[in-house]
Parts: structure tokens; sequence; C-alpha cells
């Protein structure tokens, strides 16, 4: 047992010199080994941070990308919808005149009683429903009401004796109307001056 004891103590003190000897050499590198040792940590840290910084730049690209695309989805998708409803805006506008004819002839016979009346007033209302269901509206134009711009055109003014009518629609002369919220043909109206 005195042998390995003896044995293990030379080993311990081999183990101390080659130990002292490594400090000894640490201690006598010259400092430009040092240095070359943290720069190249430097550069591994600057690295990475350019990295990271160049990840960044491409998440930001990305979402900036992506919201451009959705962007685009949504406006291209309502657009479509749009061009879908008002397809037949020129058609619709065609037959506006025809349904004002309608509404002149049931105006001329409205004291009349007569089959044939029946008839008429029949095909007017199938005509009138047609263009309902295509999502055209008629203006809702009162006497009395405030001319607006945006949904009359004034074909003449007449003076009225009532302060209050001035600038007030005073006679619809003809109806306007709407396709699913869209002007399609202003209200042609009187106004008082």
């Amino acid at each position: 047992m005195s042998e390995n004891n003896e044995i293990n103590e030379s080993e311990m003190s081999q183990n101390e010199d080659i130990i002292s000897e490594n400090d000894e050499l640490t201690e006598n590198l010259p400092d430009s080994a040092v240095d070359e040792n943290e720069s190249a940590e430097d550069s591994q840290h600057g690295e990475v941070a350019k990295l990271q910084a160049e990840l960044e730049l491409q998440k930001e690209k990305y979402i900036r990308l992506y919201s451009e695309f959705e962007n685009f989805r949504r406006r291209t998708a309502k657009e479509k919808l749009e061009m879908i409803q008002s397809a037949n805006e020129q058609l619709l506008k065609a037959l506006l005149p025809v349904a004002d004819d309608f509404e002149r002839a049931e105006k001329a016979f409205a004291d009349k009683n007569d089959k044939d009346l029946e008839g008429f007033l029949l095909i007017s209302n199938k005509f009138k429903k047609t263009l309902d269901q295509a999502g055209v509206k008629v203006m809702e134009v009162k006497q009395g009401a405030a001319f607006d711009a945006d949904f009359h055109e004034a074909i003449t003014q007449i003076p009225v004796a009532d302060n209050a009518l001035k600038g007030k629609v005073v006679e619809v002369v003809e109806n306007g109307y709407l396709l699913i919220d869209k002007v399609i043909r202003y209200a042609k109206v009187v106004v008082g001056s």
C-alpha cells in the first residue's frame, strides 16, 4: 500500500510540474496571441449580430410583402364583386326610359277600368320586379326636400312665393335610379329660387 501511495505522490508531483510549466508558458505568451483570441471571439459576436440584423430585415420584408399581398387580394376580390354587381349597368340604363313610359301610361290610365288596362298593369309590375331583382331602385325624392347635387339634376329654377322652398325641390320631372347604392340616373327636378 505504501508503494501505491508513493506512485500516486510521484504522479501528483509530475502533474503539478506540468501545470506550473503551462502557467509559465501562458504568462510568457506574447500579447498578440491573447489579442487574437479575443478578436476571434469579438468577430464571432460581430458576425452573429450581423446575421441577426439580416434576419430581422428579412422578417420585416416578408411581413410587408405578405401585407401587400393581402391588401391586393382584398382589393381584387372587392373589384371583382363590384364588377359582377354592375355588369349589366349599361343595359339597365337603356331600360330606364321604358320604366318611365310605363309610369306615364299608368298615370294616364289611372281613372279608367278596363280589362286591357289590367293586363298592362301586370306587365308593368313584372317589369318593375325584374328591375328590382337586378338591384335597380327608384330614388325617393319628395317635393320640399333639399336639393342634393349627388342625387338630383336641376333642369330649371322657378321663383317661389314661400321662402322655405328656396333651394328645395319643387317638382320631380323624372325619377332617378340607383343600382346597388350607385346613382345610374340622377333625378331631374325643378328647384325653387
